[in-house]
């Protein structure tokens, strides 16, 4: 990375009329683009690419130039935001029906994993570092804390997010977020408590007792009563910007009670989610949420970035270098053990162990809110924020090691005779495992006749639908089908149009059709994708785009009538069927 002193600017950017915040938005921003692009032809995390940038940034004197104040503050709310989205997507993905099915897996593994490592932690920092009990206790969690969305993304680049292993992985990453919850919720108690005992500890402790009874009412109500006529009212009108805007709605307006009730709007985001978790509404709320989370996500990374100071850490290169190592080491070889205890083979408890074995998002988290509570050193920042993304930036490649560690260990004898865990899928996981099947947009009279038609030969189906009223019918019948909407890119990643052997648009929809097939041969050029219009002056557009065949309704139409009038009239040609 090359830093340019800027402090040789002629002016700076408030001086020219350009808001600071605009300034370093828009450095941010472009910077994310290059790193990115390098880091994606060398094959490694993103993640990491944000992290750098901002580090780029906070050591090259553009904060000099933009001004730091203002700046700093609104980047640190947008990272916020980002925290908060992300909380509202876990609680989206969160699968009650999941949990059970791995609750084992999560329950005894995760909370021996979290328990091994976090105590592991607190050791080694009542060692070496002398600081309070508080402090030992937020470092211990943020320690044992995973990167979801690193090891998630990195089992998915290796094709092997149905494994043994990666479900294991998925237990225990459900354990953490159910864990980082409650102690999301003891965190303002226990950074506002660093001095205080006995009497006034038990009445902080009844307080926030109180207002979580609150805030739990609260929800259930809006989960159970509120949100779901909304969404259903919603989707009625067909307005796609106002079912956005409602999930939003929701989302913000649940945080923002729960930052009220000084609970943390992470909490209260989570809890959004999870009141739509079980709804049918599940797939199209993710397809419209991703986007902006990815985007404050990446400001989220960015502003861990700009808290760096290379001078500083450079002065601490060793320890961090040692505390990285050691952490991951730890922490796979503890993950390996526990996974081969539940019973999964050698290669399958490598990839578990190695694919948690970073810290995680909320590591970062917790040390940004905890750094400035606690008082803690510069030194001790820095080097615990270096370590922590320097670990989730080497879980990707260290995710790869699984394959041959795995051979090396079966040629010493080991783990040969013990089978995986069995492969039983929950639904969700046999949605997941979806493949070689078809995508049918639109459950209308036509999608209906074609998804009867296609299981009748054996062809496994999946809808695509955006009536809620046909989506809770094909839900009651066991169809696989997504509440989502065709335009929207994240909805053939739902899909798993990868995996898909035809897709068909069984709705006239000009504009919609067209950018559906945009989408789809940016991800599979070779895919049959069949498709219907409404106008002969559509059918040219429509191939030219990449539908392999157009059905046309003027001209079926009118091919069905001449043929029957024929008929009628006794001339010799018989009705089609």
């Amino acid at each position: 990375m090359i830093f340019l002193d800027l402090h040789r600017l002629p002016i700076a950017a408030s001086d020219a009329g350009v808001p600071p915040v605009f300034a370093l938005l828009a450095i941010m921003l472009v910077g994310v683009v290059l790193v990115s692009l390098i880091l994606l032809r060398l094959q490694q995390s993103l993640l990491a690419g944000y992290f750098l940038c901002g580090v780029a940034i906070a050591n090259s004197g553009i904060m000099d130039r933009v001004g730091t104040g203002t700046t700093e503050l609104a980047i640190t709310q947008m990272s916020e935001f980002g925290v908060m989205l992300l909380m509202f997507t876990l609680g989206l993905e969160f699968s009650l029906g999941e949990l059970r099915y791995l609750r084992r897996q999560a329950f005894l593994g995760g909370g021996l994993q979290m328990g091994i490592c976090a105590i592991g932690a607190a050791a080694v920092a009542w060692h070496f570092t002398g600081v309070s009990w508080q402090s030992i206790v937020l470092i211990a969690v943020a320690m044992a804390m995973s990167s979801t969305a690193v090891s998630v993304k990195s089992f998915q680049d290796l094709g092997l997010a149905a494994s043994p292993g990666a479900r294991m992985a998925l237990a225990v990453a459900i354990f953490q977020d159910l864990f980082i919850i409650v102690f999301l919720l003891f965190l303002p108690l226990v950074l506002g408590q660093a001095e205080v005992a006995g009497a006034k500890l038990w009445t902080g402790l009844a307080s926030l007792l109180g207002r979580g009874l609150v805030f739990g009412a609260l929800s259930w109500v809006l989960g159970a009563r509120v949100f779901p006529w909304l969404l259903h009212s919603v989707t009625r009108t067909r307005n796609q910007e106002l079912f956005t805007l409602t999930v939003f709605g929701c989302c913000v307006g649940l945080a923002f009670a729960g930052g009220l009730l000084g609970l943390g709007m992470a909490l209260g985001a989570f809890v959004a989610g999870l009141a739509v978790s079980e709804s049918i509404y599940k797939h199209r709320i993710l397809a419209d949420v991703m986007p902006l989370k990815d985007l404050f996500l990446t400001l989220f990374f960015v502003s861990v970035g700009l808290m760096i100071d290379l001078k500083t850490a450079s002065n601490h290169w060793q320890a961090i270098v040692i505390l990285t190592l050691g952490l991951m080491l730890a922490k796979s070889i503890i993950i390996t053990l526990i996974a081969r205890g539940l019973g999964l083979a050698v290669r399958q408890t490598l990839l578990t162990g190695l694919g948690l074995c970073s810290a995680g998002e909320f590591s970062l988290v917790l040390l940004q809110k905890a750094a400035p509570a606690l008082g803690w050193s510069a030194d001790l920042q820095q080097t615990l924020l270096a370590s922590v993304a320097l670990s989730m930036g080497l879980l990707p490649a260290t995710m790869r090691l699984a394959e041959p560690l795995s051979h090396a260990l079966e040629k010493l004898g080991l783990g040969k005779k013990r089978p995986a865990i069995p492969e039983d899928a929950s639904l969700r996981q046999r949605h997941d495992a979806l493949k070689d099947h078809a995508i049918i947009c639109g459950h209308g009279p036509v999608g209906e006749k074609l998804n009867k038609a296609l299981l009748d030969a054996g062809v496994p189906t999946l809808v695509i639908e955006l009536n809620a009223d046909t989506v809770r019918t094909l839900r009651q019948q066991h169809q696989p089908v997504l509440f989502a909407d065709a335009g929207h890119e994240e909805t053939w990643a739902l899909a798993k149009l990868e995996s898909a052997r035809l897709v068909a648009f069984t709705f006239p929809s000009a504009p919609v059709v067209l950018h559906g097939i945009e989408l789809i041969r940016l991800v599979r050029p070779d895919v049959p994708v069949m498709v219907r219009a409404r106008f002969a002056s559509d059918v040219d557009r429509l191939k030219r785009l990449g539908a392999t065949l157009v059905i046309q309704d003027e001209s079926e139409a009118s091919r069905a009538i001449v043929e029957n009038a024929l008929v009628l009239a006794g001339g010799p040609t018989a009705p089609t069927a």
